[in-house]
């Protein structure tokens, strides 16, 4: 019999802690299998945020770090610098990222750092109960927010997809979403690549993904990817923002 499905081997065998519903273990997994199927997983370092992903170092099956708040991207920095042989991500929400860690994420790009950034987007502070993140949607409902996000008074999401394709040393920015098959493939295409590109030594690489929390939304499993497709794709685009030039990509 043809064995069609298995665990990626760049994956342990520990359950996740993740809400039932949240698309963390999607993500985990298309990262996992982009790394088997460019068969570095003994050669790859990843770097584990603070918030819901921040056991992240018990599901990769390679070698992890834990940064601070905020400063994977200084962290994956050092390691790359120091190993440039290796494959180093580093795998951030959007508190973790768009809010206290942006100046480091601006800075990495800017730089041309050679690593690749996982920035999960759920529109939401998950781990800490819910708050307003960076990218919540104007009118979105959070604990902090209960009217609604009002731009006059806190201003509009964060696209970080867009902001940094401006910069000339980001070589691979993506947008990608996980709320249906079709768009998982895709997903999955993305995260290979900006690996890819990352072992041509071209760049800093970054896939942004659209993701769900059902929790905090206040939304069934199934609710939360409606809603993942009807409110967040309008405000947050998918698309390949950044890439490298023909030549290049080859």
């Amino acid at each position: 019999m043809k064995k069609i499905f298995e665990r990626p081997q760049a994956l342990t065998d520990k359950p996740m802690h993740y809400c039932p519903g949240c698309t963390h273990g999607i993500i985990h997994r298309l990262v996992a299998q982009a790394i088997d199927q460019l068969g570095v997983r003994t050669r790859t370092i990843g770097v584990g945020p603070v918030g819901c992903a921040v056991f992240a170092y018990e599901y990769f099956n390679c070698d992890m770090i834990q940064a601070a708040h905020g400063r994977a991207p200084a962290v994956a920095t050092g390691v790359k610098r120091v190993h440039p042989d290796r494959v180093v991500f580093t795998y951030q929400g959007d508190g973790d990222l768009a809010a206290i860690g942006m100046a480091e994420t601006v800075h990495a790009a800017a730089r041309g750092e050679k690593f690749t950034t996982i920035f999960v987007n759920n529109a939401i502070y998950g781990m800490t109960g819910g708050q307003m993140a960076p990218t919540t949607l104007v009118g979105q409902k959070t604990t902090t927010t209960p009217y609604g996000r009002d731009a006059e008074e806190t201003g509009e999401p964060i696209k970080v997809s867009e902001l940094l394709s401006t910069i000339d040393r980001a070589v691979y920015v993506a947008r990608v979403s996980v709320h249906n098959p079709r768009h998982v493939i895709q997903a999955g295409r993305a995260i290979r690549k900006a690996f890819e590109f990352q072992l041509r030594g071209l760049g800093f690489t970054m896939v942004e993904v659209l993701s769900t929390c059902p929790t905090n939304w206040g939304l069934s499993p199934l609710e939360a990817l409606g809603w993942l497709e009807e409110k967040m794709l309008p405000v947050f685009p998918l698309g390949e923002f950044r890439k490298p030039a023909e030549e290049e990509a080859v």
